[in-house]
């Protein structure tokens, strides 16, 4: 049980100071029904930090965490999420054809652990997730990477779009990987700088972000079923890149 406490911190002074000095969390669960200036000057320290909060009754919190929550509770990061600016610059600079994946959608924290532990197996420098709607990086995602997701840099961004603007800035090429397209993975020229855009398995890629590809291409498929959990289709289009980078 202590281990388990050490994972959150509670009461809205301590969460407050603690996004003054930069701590990062995951995620903060906030009592539904709270209205008053201290709890407002808290959601503006979220909203400026690009934390994602949830309103949840009391019983929940009560169900978390022993001690005078004050409805509010807050997952402490388990990892130091990096600026997707030094993420980029810095893959640049040790690689010269770096991969990063971006995570559209993709809320299995399962799934994340999985898709970083590949990334990383494959040589890539950095996965990119959305600060909303996008799997916590938890215990289950870290155990799921196999550590991966503590060697690999990991930036949280308020909008997807930024990052790939100045992906494309940097020369990498956006390849959305999308079963809506003819042209296959294989026919797709993965040497240089690139950037896959993976989305979850129910609604796929935004449309935003389909539209910023510079390419957009399928995973050949003949069964009935159709389509890949999204952490297999990641690894065939990784070490599809791995295999034209031997060539």
């Amino acid at each position: 049980m202590e281990e388990q406490q050490l994972q959150y911190l509670f009461g809205i002074h301590p969460v407050m100071e603690a996004l003054r000095a930069g701590k990062k969390f995951d995620k903060v669960l906030l009592r539904q029904g709270m209205d008053n200036p201290q709890f407002r000057e808290l959601m503006d320290l979220l909203r400026k930090n690009s934390v994602q909060f949830q309103f949840v009754p009391v019983e929940r919190l009560n169900r978390t965490v022993r001690g005078a929550h004050q409805g509010v509770v807050a997952y402490i990061s388990r990892i130091d999420y990096v600026p997707y600016e030094t993420m980029i610059d810095t893959a640049l600079a040790t690689d010269p054809a770096p991969v990063i994946v971006i995570l559209d959608g993709v809320s299995d924290v399962r799934n994340l652990g999985a898709i970083a532990r590949t990334l990383e197996c494959a040589g890539g420098c950095g996965i990119i997730v959305p600060a909303k709607g996008g799997a916590a990086i938890n215990a289950d995602a870290v155990k799921a990477s196999a550590g991966a997701l503590m060697r690999l840099p990991v930036s949280k961004v308020p909008n997807l779009k930024l990052a790939a603007y100045y992906l494309k800035q940097s020369g990498f090429r956006i390849i959305a990987v999308t079963e809506k397209v003819s042209r296959l993975i294989y026919e797709t020229d993965m040497t240089g700088p690139c950037a896959f855009v993976m989305g979850s398995e129910g609604k796929g890629i935004s449309q935003g972000m389909l539209d910023l590809a510079d390419e957009k291409a399928a995973i050949p498929m003949s069964g009935e079923i159709s389509s890949l959990n999204v952490s297999v289709a990641t690894s065939v289009v990784l070490y599809e890149a791995v295999r034209q980078r031997l060539h």
